[in-house]
């Protein structure tokens, strides 16, 4: 498919942007930027947007994971835990004796920490209502708008997997290009939330309409385990790579991940790109050996073996470096993959407030579980946990699990140049890579840096996709290294939607992934 169209330089905004996988999110934060708002609350306010028009990659019923920058940097974590009877064994009986944890349906369902995560957020930073930042969301969700042929492919790929989950068909199951949809049940829950806090999720009607629906499905969820959901705040872990200090949420999230890849490519030490092929070998080798180590050891920090930042010390990066041959693909351990949905954004302000964050229902619509008289459908991380007692992220009661999501903020000499992140599982630490390198190594435009052809390498087989865009020399050169390569179209949604705002002299240069229907706006 051509991209006539495609933009490769970045939006210069002077006071503020946003950027979102959807023009009606990015417009509606936007909007509240030019109200006098502040970039936590555009932030919401998109991210409400993109629950109602883009439920195939997140919702009121996902995890939500931030960094904030307000002269300091600040995580906010807010995924939620497998429910307090949630075993192996109570799994296992409950799904039928196959060894492996069930993706879709009612078990893989854990607390949604959404609700409280935009909560948390506004009342720390926020300076506009709930209520009002839901507003544009509420109208969207009660009057309708109008599918797109992009995003119908959404609605028309997974139907056979959730014909047979609760609700979702009578939901979605209709829905193609030019459907005018109307999601009123959503809208009077936004409206509950609004007015009653995250109490109406947490332990209150909503909450116990979704206990009620995943009990009938098998779950061992209460109202309990709702009411017991904590939104964390915390340090984020802070890697470098050249010249920048790259932040990242620590575990349950593979920003270690990111982290550990980048720190790898930074002891391999820069590399021209006049040898592309090399080069990107490099680069998957490194994504290779962090991916293996996510599967070996990132779960729930209360459960994890080794300290994180182990894992993207310089000793640690050293030693993978090393070990990699610069002209044949290695024998990495088999990890298991993560396949994603979600949706990134990030917004800032004249006051140079920054928010990096990402959000999901994990595998596109999620479980398929959609909540009758409250229209959300409901994520299925917990499919990312093991049914194994010896794997590091098995299933247990308040355990919260590996999780992909990874909003990132980049500072050079302590101060921000870049927040940014993508959607797309196993994908989003390998494009956190693919960017830096561009950007760092070669100093392209961060818009171009985001257009430009990626790769993703699949932790289970080491087999790498690449978008045609790459070309026969880097095709070439990772198949004469031994990789198995997939050579796909030239604007994949496998690879993630990434966004991201850069800083500059004169305010903000704001770029969004031409894979995605979104855009960048501000003023």
């Amino acid at each position: 498919m051509s991209h006539p169209d495609l933009v490769t330089q970045a939006r210069r905004f002077p006071n503020g942007c946003v950027s979102s996988p959807h023009h009606l999110a990015s417009a509606a934060g936007a909007a509240v930027l030019a109200r006098g708002g502040n970039a936590v609350d555009a932030a919401v306010a998109a991210n409400l947007v993109l629950g109602v028009v883009t439920p195939y990659h997140c919702g009121p019923g996902g995890d939500l994971f931030a960094l904030v920058w307000d002269g300091d940097a600040h995580g906010v974590s807010s995924n939620g835990a497998a429910p307090g009877g949630a075993t192996p064994d109570a799994v296992t009986a409950a799904a039928g004796d196959d060894g492996a944890m069930p993706t879709f349906g009612a078990l893989p369902v854990t607390v949604p920490g959404a609700v409280a995560g935009w909560f948390s957020l506004l009342e720390r930073w926020g300076t506009r209502s709930f209520g009002d930042l839901a507003a544009p969301a509420v109208a969207l969700a009660r009057d309708g708008f109008e599918v797109s042929v992009h995003a119908a492919r959404h609605f028309l790929a997974p139907r056979d997997r959730y014909r047979v989950t609760t609700g979702w068909s009578e939901r979605f199951g209709g829905v193609e290009a030019g459907t005018w949809l109307v999601q009123q049940d959503h809208a009077a829950a936004l409206e509950r939330v609004a007015a009653d806090g995250p109490d109406a999720v947490y332990g209150g009607p909503i909450g116990e309409r979704i206990v009620e629906v995943l009990q009938a499905g098998g779950s061992t969820m209460t109202v309990d385990d709702l009411r017991a959901h904590e939104v964390r705040t915390e340090a984020p872990l802070v890697g470098g790579f050249r010249d920048l200090e790259v932040l990242e949420l620590g575990p349950p999230t593979q920003g270690v991940t990111a982290l550990e890849a980048l720190a790898v490519a930074d002891a391999l030490g820069p590399l021209s790109f006049g040898e592309v092929g090399r080069v990107t070998h490099l680069h998957v080798e490194a994504a290779r050996a962090a991916m293996a180590d996510r599967d070996r050891y990132v779960t729930d920090p209360s459960a994890m073996s080794v300290d994180p930042a182990a894992l993207f010390s310089e000793q640690r990066a050293r030693a993978i470096a090393d070990a990699i041959d610069p002209e044949r693909a290695g024998e990495w351990p088999v990890a298991t993959p993560h396949p994603g949905g979600t949706a990134y954004l990030c917004a800032a302000d004249r006051d140079g407030l920054l928010v990096s964050l990402i959000q999901s229902n994990y595998m596109g619509f999620g479980s398929g579980v959609v909540v009758p008289d409250v229209g959300w459908n409901l994520h299925n991380r917990g499919a990312s946990f093991s049914l194994d007692a010896a794997h590091a992220n098995v299933i247990a009661p308040g355990k919260r699990t590996m999780h992909t999501l990874i909003p990132s903020l980049v500072l050079r000499d302590g101060s921000p140049v870049l927040v940014f992140g993508t959607m797309g599982g196993d994908g989003q630490p390998q494009t956190h890579l693919q960017l830096l390198t561009r950007i760092a190594d070669h100093g392209s435009d961060v818009q171009a840096a985001i257009t430009a052809p990626r790769w993703m390498v699949s932790p289970a087989d080491g087999s790498v996709a690449i978008e045609e865009r790459a070309g026969e020399e880097v095709v070439d050169g990772l198949r004469e290294r031994g990789h198995d390569v997939t050579v796909l179209g030239p604007w994949e949604h496998l690879m993630g939607h990434a966004h991201a705002i850069a800083l500059t002299d004169r305010g903000y240069a704001g770029a969004t992934d031409p894979r995605a229907e979104g855009t960048v706006v501000g003023h």
